[in-house]
C-alpha cells in the first residue's frame, strides 16, 4: 500500500535533485547537437528545465538565468490557454507580454502524459534565434519604439499537432509579416532541434516514472520545490532592510525597496519608484523582473539546490503595471530582456549590500544582411564583494552563453576577428578590485548592417562601501581611411569593407569590507 509521504528521505531528495537537473542536462546537450545556428549550437544561447503539472519550474540545467527564471509564466499561459492539450503536441511562443523575454527568445513546450488525460509534467526549450524579423537583421534594433518593428510574436502556436510538424503553417506565421524573419530554413531547423530536445525530456521522465512510480516523482517534485524554499526562507533570516536606485544611461531608473519580515520569514521587494514605460526599447517584461529576483535570491542560498519555483515562495514581488519593469503592449521590449535586467540584479545587490555593480550590460552586437544574420553578447568585468576580488572577462548575472570560436565566426561570417583582449585597469579600485573588461575588435569584408546595444557607456557601474566605480564602456567604428566615429550605447551603423567596430566593456565595481565613503 502507498503511504503519502510528509517528509522526504534526505537520500532521495539528493537523488531527485540530481535526476531532475540531469533531464534538463541532457535536453540541452540533444539541443546543442542537432541545432543549425551559431547562436545555438556555437554560443550555448538556449536554455532547457522540467515544470510539474502546474506549471512550476521544478529544476533546470545552468544555462541562462533571464531564460530560467521567466519560462514558468510561459508554460502557465499554456495551461490558461484553454488549448486541448493531447500527447504529441507541441506549442511554441514568444510573447513578452505572455511570460516571454524578448521575441528572439523563442520557447518551445511540450506536455508530458502518463495514462490521464491532462500532462502530468512539462518539459521546455527556450532558444535566442538569430533572427525573428523586425526592422534590422539580427532582430536586436538599437532604435525600435513598438513590438511589431522587433519582429514576429509568437503567442502558443501548435508547431506540432499529435505527432506531425506543422511546417507550413509554421513558415506561414514566419513570413507573413510587416518585418518577416530573414533565414526561415535556420528558424525553423532551430525550432525542430528545441523539439528534439523537449522529446528528450519526455522521454526521460517516463524512464524516471517506470523506475520510480509516478506517485513517487510527483511527491519529490513537490519536496524539491519545498526545499528551495526553506533554503530561501534560511537566508532571509540574515539579510537587512534596504533600497537602493540604479541610473540607466537613457536618464531611466530602477528603484528597489527590500523589507525583510522575520517572524514570517519572507520578504517584499517593491520596485515602486522605478521610470514609467519608456518610448525606447529598454522596457522590461514583468517575466524578465521576477527571473532576475528569482535569480539574485538563488545565488544567496549557498546548499546545492536547483533554481526552481520553491525559490519565489517566501518572496512579495511588487512591480507597478505600466512602470518600465512591467509595460503594457505595444511597447518595446528587446533591450528589457538583456540590457535592463542586468541593472535590476545590480540594483538588487546593492540594496542587500552584497556587492558592486558588475558591468551591467550584455554588450548586444548584431550584424547582418538578407543572407546573414549574427548575433553576439560580450563578456566583461563582474562586481567586487567584500570579501572578493571581481572578474576579469566573464559574462555576469542574467546571461551565460558562449562568445563563438574566432574559427567559427570567420568561416560563417564575412568577418575578420582583429582582437580580442583585457581593457586593463577598466575595473574600479577598492580593497577589493572590480573585474576588468575587454577589448574586442570585428573588421568586416562584405557591406552590412551592424548594431550596438548596450548600457553603462554614459552611468558606471556603482562600487559598494567606498569602493570606486568602474570604467564605462565605449562603442566606436574605425573607418577604413581612419577616422573614428564615436557611437552611443544604442546605435545602428552601416559598414564597408575594411572598416572596424570596435567594443570597449565596461568594467565591474570595487569594495571595500567596511564603509569608506
Amino acid at each position: 500500500m502507498n503511504l503519502k509521504l510528509s517528509q522526504p528521505d534526505p537520500v532521495k531528495l539528493e537523488i531527485f535533485n540530481n535526476l531532475f537537473r540531469s533531464i534538463a542536462e541532457q535536453m540541452g546537450t540533444t539541443l546543442q547537437n542537432t541545432s543549425y545556428s551559431v547562436n545555438i549550437k556555437e554560443r550555448l544561447d538556449f536554455s532547457c528545465a522540467i515544470f510539474d503539472g502546474e506549471g512550476q519550474l521544478v529544476a533546470n540545467a545552468p544555462h541562462i538565468p533571464v531564460h530560467l527564471g521567466s519560462m514558468s509564466e510561459s508554460v502557465r499561459s499554456l495551461i490558461e490557454s484553454g488549448q486541448n492539450l493531447q500527447p504529441g503536441d507541441v506549442y511554441v511562443q514568444n510573447n513578452p507580454y505572455n511570460g516571454g523575454t524578448h521575441l528572439p527568445d523563442i520557447t518551445v513546450i511540450t506536455p508530458v502524459f502518463s495514462s490521464s488525460l491532462l500532462p502530468i509534467f512539462y518539459v521546455a526549450s527556450r532558444g535566442h534565434h538569430a533572427d525573428i524579423g523586425g526592422i534590422t537583421p539580427g532582430s536586436m534594433p538599437s532604435d525600435s519604439k513598438n513590438i511589431t518593428e522587433e519582429g514576429i510574436l509568437i503567442d502558443n502556436f501548435q508547431i506540432v499537432k499529435e505527432g506531425k510538424f506543422q511546417e507550413q503553417e509554421l513558415l506561414n506565421l514566419l513570413t507573413n509579416h510587416e518585418y518577416p524573419v530573414r533565414n526561415s530554413v535556420q528558424n525553423i531547423a532551430d525550432l525542430q532541434a528545441q523539439i528534439a530536445a523537449n522529446e528528450k525530456g519526455v522521454q526521460e521522465l517516463h524512464k524516471m516514472i517506470e523506475h520510480y512510480s509516478l506517485e513517487t516523482v510527483q511527491t519529490y517534485m513537490q519536496f524539491v520545490q519545498d526545499n528551495a524554499e526553506e533554503s530561501v526562507r534560511k537566508v532571509i533570516n540574515v539579510l537587512h532592510d534596504g533600497n537602493f536606485t540604479v541610473h540607466l544611461d537613457n536618464g531611466s531608473q530602477i528603484t528597489v525597496t527590500i523589507n525583510i519580515n522575520r517572524e514570517e520569514r519572507s520578504v517584499t521587494i517593491d520596485f515602486t519608484g522605478t521610470s514609467p514605460q519608456l518610448e525606447n526599447n529598454f522596457n522590461a517584461p514583468s517575466a524578465v523582473c521576477k527571473a532576475a529576483v528569482l535569480y539574485v535570491f538563488r545565488t544567496l542560498v549557498q546548499d546545492n539546490i536547483p533554481l526552481n519555483a520553491g525559490c519565489l515562495k517566501p518572496l512579495k514581488i511588487i512591480i507597478p503595471e505600466g512602470c518600465m519593469l512591467n509595460p503594457c503592449y505595444p511597447a518595446a521590449v528587446v533591450a528589457g530582456n538583456v540590457e535592463t535586467s542586468q541593472n535590476i540584479t545590480d540594483c538588487l545587490y546593492g540594496a542587500l549590500g552584497v556587492m558592486a555593480a558588475s558591468q551591467g550590460t550584455m554588450n548586444n552586437f548584431t550584424f547582418g544582411n538578407e543572407k546573414y544574420q549574427y548575433y553576439e553578447t560580450i563578456c566583461g568585468g563582474s562586481g567586487a564583494g567584500k570579501n572578493f576580488n571581481g572578474t576579469d572577462a566573464v559574462h555576469t548575472h542574467m546571461t551565460n552563453s558562449r562568445l563563438s570560436d574566432p574559427e567559427v565566426l570567420e568561416l560563417r561570417f564575412p568577418v575578420v576577428l582583429e582582437s580580442f583582449s583585457i581593457r586593463s585597469e577598466s575595473g574600479g579600485k577598492g580593497q577589493y578590485c572590480g573585474g576588468n573588461g575587454v577589448v574586442r575588435k570585428i573588421r568586416f569584408l562584405e557591406p552590412m548592417s551592424a548594431a550596438i546595444l548596450s548600457s553603462r557607456r554614459v552611468i558606471p557601474s556603482f562600487g559598494l562601501a567606498g569602493g570606486e566605480a568602474g570604467k564605462v564602456g565605449k562603442n566606436y567604428v574605425e573607418r577604413q581611411d581612419g577616422t573614428i566615429e564615436k557611437l552611443a550605447s544604442t546605435a545602428t551603423v552601416k559598414m564597408q569593407p575594411g572598416d572596424t567596430f570596435v567594443i570597449e566593456t565596461p568594467g565591474g565595481g570595487g569594495c571595500f569590507s567596511r564603509d569608506n565613503s
